[in-house]
């Protein structure tokens, strides 16, 4: 049974220069039903191989930060999100510093090489869903970023981020508030410039997640390690 992405086969793709680690994940992928598109040992093989497929794109690519070839992690993670792929941080744990600059990067989100099979493939359908991938990893990478610097929100700002940040379509978010959709629209603006202020950029409402759960302003992992979201 294959996993669908908006009516079509979700597509994967693996880059490790572990041979080893790259046969099991290609394994596991299409066990679970995705479309393995490309695996390889290093960015630039991979951008290849996307940019001679249709569309020159894959749903998301799981990237091992520990790459032999000498490259930076902030250059792998933004050349493969400039070809419209997400970005899954496949990590061994002790690379917190790794982990922050790919997560500043824009990746998606992390999942350690210790991890269970099933949850690598648990973490992937998440962000292949294009939600937000928030768990302990990803919390201890923020944690322990002493320089990590929160917006500076107003009060109405904060409002409307935790309403439109919790699923509420921007024109429910101005209901709920008593404020004019136009008005929502401007807070949101202003809401996306200052995380731009602070090296944190958020363009989509996923990334808009992320940064409030980041700065407390949503809920975010449970005791347990989960999402205390769901």
């Amino acid at each position: 049974m294959s996993v669908a992405v908006q009516g079509e086969q979700a597509t994967v793709a693996i880059v490790d220069d572990h041979e080893a680690v790259r046969l099991g994940l290609r394994a596991a992928c299409r066990d679970a039903g995705y479309d393995v598109v490309a695996e390889t040992a290093d960015v630039p093989t991979l951008l290849a191989a996307l940019a001679a497929r249709q569309g020159g794109r894959c749903d998301v690519v799981v990237l091992d930060l520990s790459l032999g070839d000498g490259s930076s992690v902030t250059e792998n993670v933004r050349s493969v999100l400039a070809t419209g792929s997400a970005v899954l941080v496949h990590s061994i744990a002790d690379r917190v510093a790794a982990v922050r600059e790919a997560l500043a990067a824009g990746a998606a989100g992390v999942i350690p090489k210790a991890s269970p099979m099933a949850s690598v493939i648990a973490a992937i359908a998440t962000v292949a869903s294009g939600e937000a991938l928030t768990n302990v990893e990803w919390a201890s990478a923020i944690e322990a970023d002493r320089d990590f610097a929160k917006a500076q929100l107003g009060r109405r700002e904060h409002d409307v981020l935790h309403l439109y940040a919790s699923g509420l379509p921007l024109k429910l978010v101005a209901t709920q508030l008593g404020i004019a959709h136009s008005t929502a629209r401007e807070y949101l603006d202003r809401i996306r410039a200052k995380y731009v202020e602070v090296g944190r950029p958020a363009p989509t409402k996923v990334d808009l997640l992320r940064r409030a759960v980041e700065d407390g302003i949503l809920p975010g992992l449970d005791g347990d390690g989960g999402d205390a979201r769901r």
